[in-house]
């Protein structure tokens, strides 16, 4: 089966950084959702009309993957809006209520990336913002989507996208 919109295709898959670094790598296949919001819209170029046993290596520039990093998503908000045990690293879907920041996206995930005494860093921007990505992938089945799958969009979360249905402030981990 050629991969036309809408298929379902299992992939496995390394990613690396412009540096050759390991991001993610996926040993066993993942079906991901062809024509919707599972993968990035270049990925879909170079899937497109292939078939299983398909193999490609894809030099992503920034904005062809997750986009310029933009300093006007880093927010500074008081250390007293977050749990006790916050720390860098965490993922908090929106800001927490009381924040004082003007501006910043309600619905974004902010990523902590400092924690101070009287304050804490928040980042919004996707934490693969401003990177050059290569990407290895190899298709191992391409399958016809089910009614399902169609009328969501996705067989799933999307591999890369931080989205989650906690209530805003409520840290992802």
């Amino acid at each position: 089966m050629l991969i036309t919109a809408p298929c379902v295709v299992s992939l496995t898959w390394r990613l690396e950084n412009a540096q050759g670094e390991l991001i993610d790598e996926l040993t066993e296949p993942v079906e991901f959702f062809f024509g919707g919001q599972d993968l990035l819209p270049t990925v879909e170029e170079a899937l497109l009309e292939q078939s299983a046993g398909y193999e490609a290596s894809l030099h992503l520039e920034p904005e062809q993957a997750f986009g310029e990093y933009d300093p006007q998503l880093v927010c500074f908000e008081e250390r007293s809006l977050f749990p006790d045990e916050t720390e860098p690293g965490m993922r908090f879907e929106g800001l927490p209520e009381g924040a004082s920041t003007p501006d910043m996206p309600e619905e974004a995930i902010y990523t902590v990336t400092d924690v101070y005494p009287s304050h804490v860093v928040l980042d919004a921007n996707h934490p693969l913002a401003g990177i050059a990505l290569h990407l290895h992938l190899k298709v191992l089945d391409v399958r016809e989507a089910t009614a399902d799958e169609v009328d969501a969009g996705s067989v799933g979360q999307p591999v890369f996208d931080f989205l989650h249905s906690a209530p805003p402030g409520t840290p992802l981990h």
